[in-house]
């Protein structure tokens, strides 16, 4: 047989074997066949059998990590047991597919929870003994490794520019626009760098207002919020609280996290007699 012929069939059989989905007016078919019903509130979508007695729940999360960061995924969920909630990776057809059109496809293709019989319990409990692990990238892992360490510094910046960690000053902002105080993000593009200092008043960096660059002191620049498209389209100017977190990853002696409080000794005072 030839080589050509061979590749024919092959595809051939592939395309026979292709599974075709529709969802139309609330309705799942593959194949040209009734297989589930869905429907939706916000974010979240919820399957039905052909009774309509709902099984199971997608909701689609997006969120940011840190940054210009986001992640994506949804959470899946049984019905009957709502304590039990699990985030997973999800597939679409093309990147421009819908949510909707997104979660049918990762329930047909991806967790094959429905199939030409309808929604197949015994696979939606095989997800949920034994939950498959998230497939995220470097930049995602590194993410949430970051938003792990700013998490336990607990940063905040009050009305006069003092920057706190688990409310112990820590460091200081100058050069503050006429908007601080009333506004948390930093919109205003002077040509006066804004500067952060630490608790010894030792310069730590700055923030570049027209380039939306941060400098530190020892010369590591890094730009917040690239603007980005679609979906992932984030916050175009920074908060101080988010110049204040970075620039704590940026400088590890800025901030450092205190594990274990300490106290001196206690001293009982002696009851008189």
């Amino acid at each position: 047989m030839k080589k050509s012929t061979i590749i024919f069939f092959t595809i051939l059989g592939i395309l026979s074997n292709a599974q075709n989905f529709k969802t139309k007016r609330g309705i799942v078919s593959l194949d040209g066949i009734h297989v589930a019903k869905i429907v939706n509130k916000s974010n979240t979508y919820t399957f039905l059998d052909l009774n309509e007695t709902p099984m199971y729940t997608i909701e689609f999360v997006d969120k940011s990590i840190v940054d210009s960061v986001r992640d994506s995924y949804i959470k899946l969920n049984r019905v009957y047991n709502r304590d039990k909630v699990i985030e997973m990776d999800y597939i679409s057809p093309s990147a421009f597919s819908g949510e909707e059109k997104s979660a049918v496809y990762t329930s047909i293709k991806g967790l094959k929870i429905i199939d030409n019989k309808g929604i197949n319990i015994k696979n939606l409990d095989e997800i949920f003994k034994n939950v498959p692990k998230r497939k995220l990238d470097s930049k995602t892992k590194d993410a949430y490794t970051t938003r792990s360490k700013i998490d336990k510094m607990n940063i905040e910046v009050n009305k006069v520019g003092e920057i706190l960690s688990n409310g112990v000053p820590v460091g200081y902002f100058t050069n503050l626009p006429v908007s601080f105080g009333s506004e948390d993000t930093i919109s205003d593009k002077t040509f006066v760098d804004i500067e952060i200092y630490d608790a010894k008043s030792k310069l730590i960096g700055r923030y570049i207002t027209t380039t939306k660059q941060l400098k530190t002191a020892g010369g590591k620049s890094f730009t917040l919020y690239r603007e980005m498209s679609g979906r992932a389209s984030i916050l175009k100017y920074p908060t101080y609280k988010a110049i204040a977190e970075r620039m704590a990853i940026m400088d590890p002696t800025f901030i450092k996290v205190q594990e274990k409080v300490t106290v001196g000794p206690v001293q009982k005072e002696s009851a008189e007699k």
